[in-house]
């Protein structure tokens, strides 16, 4: 892993990883609020024939509304992001083999298991015996695919 080059230095690598922080303990906040961390609420939902579940419809699609208007907000009042020397946002737009190979098998993950990996994470953390089993799966598919990914 390389290091990011900030203009500030250390103070800006330390806010950064504070805001990193608190946007992730404000996620799992948000999961747990919504009850996305529990695998029967996501399976509820991707279950349309018996007592469709549309909550996560909701959750998601508040998701993306905040998301769609504070990134062009940030992108009209800012040129460079405050703690690095700029913004790092995909380029590609291609897709290749390995990218809907991965898409479908985290699509079946996600509709077999009922966690994806913010979820997932949450309820780890929160001690829960899926969330565990969930997170060390996650992480032995991270490790293979590294392992098998091409340099």
């Amino acid at each position: 892993m390389t290091a990011v080059t900030t203009t500030c230095g250390a103070r800006c690598r330390a806010m950064s990883i504070v805001l990193a922080l608190v946007a992730g303990g404000l996620l799992g906040a948000g999961l747990l609020v919504s009850g996305m961390t529990q695998p029967a609420k996501v399976v509820g939902f991707l279950d349309v024939t018996r007592g469709w579940d549309p909550s996560l419809a909701f959750v998601m699609g508040g998701a993306v509304i905040v998301y769609a208007v504070a990134f062009r907000l940030i992108q009209r009042g800012r040129k460079d992001p405050w703690f690095d020397v700029k913004f790092h946002l995909p380029t590609r737009r291609d897709l290749d083999g390995s990218l809907l190979i991965g898409a479908a098998l985290f699509g079946i993950g996600w509709g077999l298991g009922g966690l994806c990996p913010g979820p997932g994470l949450v309820a780890a953390a929160a001690g829960s015996t899926t969330g565990l089993a969930f997170a060390g799966a996650m992480i032995v598919g991270m490790l293979a695919q590294h392992l098998t990914a091409k340099k």
